[in-house]
Formats: structure tokens, sequence, C-alpha cells
């Protein structure tokens, strides 16, 4: 996978680390539900670590900067883990650490926690695991240069996003500043990785359990990075300026980020579609649930997001709320009910 890593997936941002501090989110009941009660894997060896038998459902959480444990994010309720609430009492170890920046979906040797969680010697059985990979890596493929650090040129199929002197006629769009070369080559490493994932599931007792991962949301590229000196980090903006850097004109940067954000959740979809090659995926298409985007040139908090790719305590609110009932409906079985629909044969499916 040597071009794979080269498609700089260069990113050097911070990597996260696990916080060792509860964060169980008991706040704001609906009367008829429970927020998930969340852990880190440091509370599970502390002086009085949770009963997980306590609980109806047990998941085990892996995932980039949406589900971070730093501070900042779960005192603003920024954490998309936090605003997901269940019918039954449910519990999560997030592995996910306090990073807010980019970190690459397969990094497992960072992420020895998860690994050993999941398919080690005494790892428990989880009922399913949730994961939110691939936005990261997606942000970082974009934010790869036309030419490397000696001004060599890297090639199509190490970059998302083209030269003015490769972009394509105005009559393909914004697709014309697209690289679907590069495209390829992402997707193949997500397929990979993923795959690789589900391996790990199935060497574990929790083999055959239900996989949950979401799309991500359409975020506006713009000047907003993580505010210095919290717990967020310095970070960012991202998109802003890859896109300046590829001379894509302002008026047209929302489209492209929609575009790849929408590549991204056909991808999941896709993938999620192959029972045979991705068993036990769920995917839920976040890009469906409507969020107020940010305000073009906006440098701060706007609309549903915190800064230029995390969104705020609102929007982890939307996405989190509609992602619930489906993890819910899959740990039920009631995703395998048919609906009558008056069409023979026709049921439903809660995997794409």
């Amino acid at each position: 996978m040597a071009p794979l890593a080269r498609l700089a997936f260069q990113s050097r941002e911070l990597r996260g680390l696990p916080s060792g501090q509860a964060s169980v989110s008991n706040f704001g009941h609906h009367p008829f539900m429970d927020h998930l009660a969340c852990y880190t894997p440091a509370d599970l060896t502390g002086r009085t670590p949770p009963d997980l038998g306590a609980f109806r459902w047990r998941l085990l959480a892996q995932g980039d900067s949406w589900f971070s444990n730093a501070r900042a994010k779960l005192n603003a309720h920024a954490n998309l883990l936090q605003e997901l609430v269940f019918k039954a009492n449910t519990v999560a170890v997030n592995c996910a650490g306090t990073g807010n920046a980019l970190s690459h979906m397969v990094d497992l040797e960072s992420s020895p926690d998860f690994v050993r969680l999941l398919a080690g010697a005494d790892a428990p059985a989880w009922d399913g695991i949730l994961l939110s990979v691939g936005g990261n890596d997606l942000i970082a493929a974009a934010r790869t240069p036309a030419q490397n650090w000696n001004g060599e040129p890297i090639p199509l199929e190490l970059r998302l996003l083209r030269r003015q002197t490769e972009w394509g006629p105005p009559s393909a769009g914004v697709a014309r500043y697209f690289s679907e070369p590069g495209w390829a080559t992402y997707a193949e490493y997500l397929r990979a990785n993923v795959k690789h994932l589900l391996s790990l599931r199935d060497q574990g007792p929790s083999a055959g359990k239900p996989v949950f991962m979401h799309c991500y949301a359409v975020p506006m590229p713009r000047p907003a990075g993580a505010e210095g000196g919290d717990d967020l980090g310095a970070s960012g903006p991202w998109l802003y300026p890859a896109l300046k850097a590829y001379g894509v004109p302002s008026a047209d940067w929302a489209a492209v980020s929609r575009l790849m954000v929408f590549h991204l959740a056909q991808l999941l979809k896709a993938m999620a579609a192959d029972k045979e090659a991705f068993p036990g995926l769920f995917i839920f298409d976040s890009t469906a649930v409507p969020l107020a985007l940010a305000a073009p040139g906006s440098t701060g908090i706007s609309g549903d997001w915190h800064n230029e790719i995390h969104l705020n305590h609102s929007g982890c609110f939307k996405i989190a709320r509609a992602w619930s009932e489906h993890i819910e409906m899959v740990l039920e079985g009631k995703h395998l009910i048919p609906i009558p629909t008056g069409r023979k044969g026709r049921g439903s499916s809660s995997s794409s």
C-alpha cells in the first residue's frame, strides 16, 4: 500500500491520545430516551470501573475527531456520541482519544486499546461497533498539494484536486476540478481498510456483530480553524487553504466540498450493500440530515458548525438523533422485518 500512504494522506496533524476520563452523557434526558453513557478505556481499569453488564446494549467506539474526547468538545456537546439516545440503556467505550485534527483511520498501531478491546484475548463481547472513519482521510487527501517538497509534481492518482492546467471543460461543472484517478486510489484505500477492521472484529468474541458508520456532512470551506489555546488544538482551516492553493474559484468551493462528501457517501453505501465483502456493515447516510450551512467567509461558529469541518452542538444533535434510531433498529433486529408496501418481495433495509 505504499502509494496509498503517499496520498499525502501526508497530513502532519496531531493524533489523539486517550483522555483517561469518563464522559458520561447524562444531561438533557428525553422522557423516553437515555443518552449513550460514554467511557474511555482508562475508565475500565480505574478505581471504580463501570458495570457494562448493567446496560442492555454495549458498544465499542473508535474514530476521528467527530468522536473526539477533547474536553472542549465534550463541554460544548460537540461530540457525536454524546448526542446518541436510545430507548434501552446503552453504553459505549470510546477509544477515539482527544484529538481534533486529522488522523488516519487505520493507524491501529496508535490505537492499541481499540484493538485489544475488539480482538484481544480478554476482549468483551460487544453488541456493535461504532466507527467514525474516512472523513479525516478525505480531507487529508484533498489537502495533498500539486507538488511535493522539492517541487516535483504529485501525480493525479495521489491527490483529489487538479491544477488549473489540468481542469476539465466548464461543461463538466465542479467535477472539472476533481481528480477521478485520485478518488479511485482513495476509494481502494478505504475499502481495504474497512475490510481490515471487519476482519479484526471477526477475530474476537464480537464476530459478526454490526459495525455502524456514518457518512459525514458537507462543510463550507472557510477560514475557521480550531481555536488556539483550548483542548481542540490550534489546527485548521483544512479545505479553505487547499482550494485557494489550487486556484478553485471561491464561488465553487461549496459545490466542490459537496462533491467530495457525496462521493464518500456513495462509496460507503455501496460497501454496505456488498454483504459478501463487507458483512455486518451498516451505513447511516448523514448527508440526508438537513443542517444549517456555515456562512461563507465566517471565521468561527456558524450555522451547525463549530469550525470548518467539525459540527457544533446543534449539528451533532441533529445527526445523532437520526443515527440513534438507525442503530437501535439494527440492534433490535427490526431492520430485518419487511414493511408492507403492496408489492411482492419488497422489504426494508437499514444498511444503505
